[in-house]
């Protein structure tokens, strides 16, 4: 059985008030009582439990995010948008990358538990929501880029699903009937939600879906070079490819211009996200712009005016996109 702040209190000779009042340090406690109640803290072996509403008081001016991967160029304008909300308000933001490793995030998030930081932003999990919803009860969290279904947490991102809808149906208005799809396997909300505006739009267009026009590999660039290649040897092979990230359509281009010598196989490409390599490289790949810094703005936003108004925010804010056509399509 867990040791109890009842049981310290009793070892130490105090109240259970006077014990709470040295393990938040917000008010004054007479050094005898203080030592006492320390040493019994010691011999039961008592670890406090910062997951009770009780202990969220103190402040320290310092939010959290945690991003899966610090390779992938998005987050940045996320990252700046979160920094300058924060900076507005007088926090700063401490930054933790999880590797996509859900002990990483359980790790990062202790901080919160051990008061270190008031609030945390999760840009991408893996938790459950079930997990998601204890930590949010109990502590200022949120989520931004993408969406958990089942978690009661605040939540800003675009609507995926509509986004990627519009993009085919775009790719579809300049002519094409025969559009492959480049996915990601695993958890990622935003992929599925991809997916399904995929299969919507062919659907409205009364295109049947072909099951090997979809490539499912990941969201890093290796996976836009290896579908290229898949792609490129279908007898039927697509003549315009959806791509759920700009990273797998600029993968795509750049194997195109590779093989082009052995006359390679070209497809018209669309990606997501509109990082700031889609307008710089050539041909500049037409894309749906996510409004990367106002999603990091927002939650910052969101979160602070939820702590001074000490309120729960569990909204899920879905902010525009737009499309941005360049010379891929």
């Amino acid at each position: 059985m867990a040791v109890t702040m009842k049981e310290v209190a009793e070892r130490a000779g105090v109240s259970v008030a006077t014990v709470s009042r040295v393990l938040n340090g917000t008010t004054y406690v007479a050094p005898e009582a203080a030592e006492r109640i320390n040493n019994a803290i010691k011999e039961l072996g008592y670890s406090p439990n910062f997951l009770g509403r009780g202990l969220r008081k103190s402040e320290t001016k310092i939010l959290l995010a945690i991003i899966p991967t610090a390779g992938h160029s998005f987050y940045n304008d996320v990252l700046m948008g979160m920094q300058d909300a924060a900076a507005s308000h007088g926090y700063d933001l401490l930054i933790g990358v999880s590797g996509d490793s859900t002990a990483a995030e359980r790790r990062l998030l202790s901080m919160l538990e051990n008061k270190i930081v008031d609030a945390a932003v999760l840009l991408g999990t893996k938790m459950t929501p079930a997990e998601l919803n204890t930590y949010a009860a109990n502590f200022n969290l949120a989520l931004a880029c993408e969406r958990i279904p089942g978690a009661d947490v605040l939540t800003v991102t675009v609507d995926d699903e509509e986004a990627a809808y519009a993009a085919v149906s775009l790719i579809i208005k300049k002519g094409h009937r025969k559009i492959g799809l480049v996915t990601a396997a695993g958890t990622a909300v935003s992929a599925v939600d991809r997916k399904n505006g995929y299969e919507k739009a062919l659907s409205d267009a009364e295109i049947t879906y072909r099951e090997e026009y979809v490539f499912m590999g990941s969201y890093a660039y290796e996976s836009g070079t290896a579908a290229y290649r898949y792609f490129a040897r279908l007898i039927d092979p697509p003549t315009a490819i959806f791509c759920i990230s700009d990273l797998l359509a600029a993968a795509i281009l750049k194997s195109y211009t590779i093989d082009n010598a052995r006359g390679g196989q070209y497809f018209k490409v669309m990606g997501f996200d509109d990082i700031q390599l889609s307008g710089m490289i050539t041909p500049g790949i037409t894309t749906v712009s996510q409004p990367s810094y106002d999603i990091g703005h927002t939650v910052i936003e969101k979160l602070i005016s939820r702590r001074s108004e000490n309120s729960v925010n569990t909204k899920h804010i879905k902010l525009p996109f737009r499309i941005i056509e360049r010379e891929s399509l």
